[in-house]
């Protein structure tokens, strides 16, 4: 038996393209619910952490279609939003796929803020794109004056893009470290979305208009936990090199120092693999043991060193 923590990515809940309404969202969230159960019966304990782009993106179009009637939430409220909503729909998916195996495992769903640096460098340098397209010249005027940095997308329009800053420590690591340890193998689900993001001012703890990568907020919660098994669920059964080229080739196995010399030569793009590879990295610089890159169709297999890509230490 292995304490895997897992990170579902947002686009494997609500792939792009599909209908965003409830019921494909839960249609498809049976279905990675079902690959997790797959985990559950191999006899492994699983923390769950999952993205939220398609999702928080809908609730900030939600906010921008009814700014004249109900007052727009700021994005970390917006983050809590999504949180509670996956959290619920995953919960509630994994509860039933439990009963109908007969799967003795509870779940529970803690909404997480992540602690960021006010200091990061990322707050004077906003690079995640967030939210709908503009394409009117009034409205790109008016969200500037608001304070928005915005950036031209060639897919569709100017977008507005905030820090993403990198996650420092999960606050609510000592309930979830009390829930895990109960040892009666719950499933809990925490730092939804990269986590929500906060700082310290004056003492207290408030919400800051950023974004945290998902991958790099689970490999902080592994560390915060003491699991030193990081599973990362991306689009692709394995990491490659050279993608899309003639010379492109996958990978079984990957090394820490091959990984961070792949990653220093430009192999992972950083808008797709370099997250997943960065977060492999800072995990295994800090104590983590294994990480595991696959798709969620080879999860089982590749936890169990039949699939994927595992990045080890040496």
């Amino acid at each position: 038996m292995t304490k895997l923590v897992v990170a579902i990515g947002g686009n494997a809940l609500l792939p792009p393209g599909e209908s965003s309404d409830v019921a494909a969202q839960r249609r498809r969230i049976e279905t990675t619910s079902a690959r997790l159960a797959d985990l559950l019966k191999e006899g492994h304990d699983v923390v769950l952490t999952h993205g939220n782009g398609p999702q928080v993106g809908n609730i900030l179009l939600q906010n921008e279609e009814s700014r004249h009637v109900v007052p727009a939430m700021p994005l970390d409220v917006c983050g809590a939003e999504s949180q509670a909503q996956i959290g619920y729909l995953l919960s509630q998916a994994l509860r039933n796929e439990f009963a109908a195996r007969g799967i003795d495992r509870g779940v529970s769903c803690v909404i997480t803020q992540v602690l960021v640096s006010s200091e990061d460098p990322a707050f004077t340098n906003p690079t995640k794109p967030i939210g709908p397209y503009y394409t009117r010249e009034d409205e790109i005027v008016v969200k500037k004056a608001k304070g928005w940095k915005m950036v031209y997308d060639q897919r569709g329009g100017w977008r507005r893009v905030v820090p993403s800053p990198r996650p420092v420590e999960v606050v609510e690591a000592e309930e979830i470290r009390r829930l895990v340890a109960d040892g009666d193998g719950r499933v809990v689900i925490a730092a939804g979305g990269g986590g929500i993001p906060v700082v310290r001012r004056g003492g207290k703890l408030v919400g800051v208009e950023a974004v945290i990568d998902k991958d790099l907020a689970a490999a902080t919660l592994a560390r915060a936990i003491g699991w030193t098994h990081l599973v990362i669920a991306s689009d692709v059964p394995q990491v490659a090199v050279d993608f899309g080229k003639p010379s492109q080739r996958f990978l079984d196995r990957l090394s820490l120092p091959e990984a961070k010399k792949h990653l220093a030569a430009g192999q992972f793009p950083p808008g797709n693999m370099g997250p997943k590879m960065e977060a492999a990295v800072d995990f295994l610089e800090h104590g983590g043991e294994h990480v595991v890159i696959t798709d969620l169709e080879h999860l089982v297999a590749a936890v169990g060193g039949k699939a994927g890509t595992r990045i080890v230490r040496e």
